[in-house]
């Protein structure tokens, strides 16, 4: 590596750089599959670039949440300042799993390229294509890269040809690189420079800054990632933020790198945080665009498309008075990850709680968890459900996503689902035993396209209600791991489903009730009764479990009655004695029968919704 490029040469950390030359900086992103090595990239690139400390450095270094570093992916986008040479990049980390696509989407908006990263012993996957797609759209130049060359299944040569035919990328542009020994990296530094168009902008048009992402700190308020598109943003600025109507003098500005960074003013182009004393959590959300209050813009930059939610799932605190708390924590959560939504609901069963929208199962979790771990709140999860469209006999439509809610069956005259495009890439190898999983779910095909001699992509329009359960698992275990899915939303279809209600002691149960396939029903309302039957303790009478569809029983499980040994003190075998004491111990137990109330403790409601059994 050339001296000229050592981290050296860029101004020093803290240095005010706001409103420098535009020529000078790089805007990128790393898009990438899940676990392609784009953590691992940005580690490297803050090493040859000198902006962590040797003895700090860490696996997954702006990963900043344990969860992060526990699963081994990202869930939020992460930016920092990089000085290479004379250039300066600003470099946003961004998650590869299917269920966090809009970060993605966000980050590309601050961005004019992007760094394609493809691993060099994997291949082209789903997500590479999502997200090199979205690039496209966006017209960013992108710069790709193989990484892990070093392992002994990479074939570099072999994908390189399979992207040039895919992508359209040509195979001598594409970069050979290992993040982990920092093989190429260097290189990779270079190409972003060269190849990534600088950003363009007024500096002397009035402020136009987007901000792409938010969190909340609970010293500071809330910290706005921000984009400047138009003028300058000097701090101690009155500022106005236009989709909120609100008006916040502006404390802080600066830079990530990786430390927050105070710098005196930010330039069109440049990438930076902004802390202007904000508690309203609603009045910075992704999206918005900051102005300011004098003389400022009186065009709103386009925001972001609100991402829809596809799961969802109702929220209880298991202690009745931790509502508040958690509809506090759900306030603050959500401006961090603005694509979930929530709405106060009760349940019968369950008391106060919220009904959570979230883009997958793994959306759903990650919440769940940073919910407990970031407020310390102890939650439970009900079954995950999709939004139906319920056509109503007199022609009303409504929209479904709690199976509490469906009219009586007399009522409905057709239930519509949504639907889905699946794209799910494959080593040919594994073809059949797709298949087979999708037709298991319902799906329908919609086309085989090869990729190369090795690698094919198989569409398929499948509910989505089949596919947020354990979909994503039965997929990864039937290839070997080796299979990857995307999908997009396709609209609603009518399909033949109907509602299974779970009875205890010929009560309903609303938190286990389901939207199910008629055909599946049986085997949805055996399961759940089977699992009941373990999980409810023995009462003082016989306790019947039951799963119905309208008023017919389907399933049915019997939780035994506790029976005390009225015979112990009996001496010797009076036959008679011990019969008449049954007798009338059976008397007494059809009359506790009768007016018994169950009593469910709340550890079965837990085991009971657990997806995963």
């Amino acid at each position: 590596m050339s001296p000229e490029r050592t981290g050296e040469a860029g101004p020093a950390a803290g240095t005010v750089i706001g409103g420098m030359d535009l020529s000078r900086l790089r805007n990128t992103s790393i898009i990438a599959h899940i676990d392609h090595g784009k953590s691992t990239l940005a580690d490297r690139m803050l090493e040859l670039c000198g902006a962590v400390d040797p003895r700090e450095m860490r696996a997954q270094y702006l990963d900043s949440m344990d969860l992060e570093r526990e699963r081994g992916i990202t869930i939020k986008l992460q930016s920092v300042r990089l000085d290479w040479g004379d250039a300066v990049i600003n470099l946003i980390d961004t998650p590869g799993h299917v269920d966090f696509g809009y970060e993605v989407s966000r980050s590309l908006a601050a961005c004019e390229g992007v760094i394609l990263v493809v691993d060099a012993a994997q291949g082209i996957e789903a997500q590479t294509l999502a997200n090199c797609y979205l690039a496209l759209e966006n017209d960013l130049e992108i710069v790709a890269a193989l990484n892990k060359i070093d392992l002994p299944a990479a074939e570099p040569d072999r994908y390189a040809e399979e992207i040039e035919q895919v992508l359209g990328i040509p195979a001598e542009e594409i970069l050979h690189i290992s993040a982990k020994t920092g093989q190429g990296v260097a290189e990779l530094l270079d190409a972003v420079v060269d190849r990534t168009p600088a950003p363009v902008g007024d500096p002397d048009a009035p402020l136009q800054a987007l901000v792409f992402d938010s969190h909340f700190d609970q010293y500071r308020g809330v910290v706005s990632s921000i984009r400047v598109v138009n003028g300058r943003l000097p701090a101690d600025t009155s500022l106005r933020f236009m989709q909120a109507n609100a008006v916040h003098v502006a404390d802080e500005i600066g830079v990530r790198r990786p430390d927050l960074t105070p710098v005196a003013e930010l330039g069109p182009g440049e990438v930076g945080y902004l802390l202007a004393g904000i508690k309203d959590v609603g009045e910075a959300r992704s999206g918005e665009t900051v102005t300011t209050s004098r003389n400022g813009s009186d065009e709103a930059l386009e925001g972001y498309r609100e991402p829809q939610p596809m799961v969802f799932s109702g929220l209880y605190p298991i202690d009745g008075d931790e509502f508040n708390d958690l509809r506090d924590a759900l306030e603050k959560l959500r401006l961090n990850d603005s694509s979930f939504t929530y709405e106060p609901e009760t349940s019968g069963a369950l008391g106060f709680g919220f009904r959570c929208g979230f883009l997958g199962l793994l959306h759903m979790e990650i919440v769940r968890e940073r919910l407990e771990r970031e407020f310390g709140l102890s939650l439970i999860t009900t079954a995950p459900s999709v939004e139906y469209r319920v056509i109503r006999t007199n022609g009303d439509v409504e929209e479904i996503d709690n199976p509490c809610d469906l009219p009586p069956a007399g009522e409905i005259a057709d239930i519509e689902e949504p639907f889905l495009l699946a794209h799910v890439i494959t080593p040919t190898a594994f073809t059949g035993a797709l298949m087979e999983l999708c037709q298991e779910r319902r799906g329908e095909l919609d086309g085989i396209t090869y990729l190369s001699p090795e690698r094919v992509e198989i569409k398929y329009h499948l509910p989505l209600a089949e596919v947020v359960i354990d979909f994503f698992d039965q997929m990864k275990s039937r290839t070997q791991g080796y299979a990857s899915l995307d999908y997009e939303p396709e609209g609603y279809r009518k399909s033949d489903l109907v509602k299974v209600d779970i009875l205890l002691h010929g009560e309903p149960v609303d938190a286990f009730s389901a939207v199910v396939h008629r055909d599946n029903a049986d085997v949805y309302g055996r399961k759940m009764t089977s699992k009941l039957k373990e999980l409810i303790p023995r009462q003082q009478f016989e306790v019947p479990i039951q799963a119905a569809i309208g008023g017919r029983i389907i399933a049915r499980q019997t939780v035994r009655a506790f029976r005390k040994d009225v015979t112990a003190k009996l001496y010797g075998g009076d036959i008679t004695r011990k019969r008449k004491l049954l007798e009338k111990q059976k008397e007494g137990k059809k009359k506790m029968k009768s007016i018994g109330r169950v009593d469910v403790p709340q550890e079965a409601f837990i085991s009971a919704l657990k997806l995963d059994e």
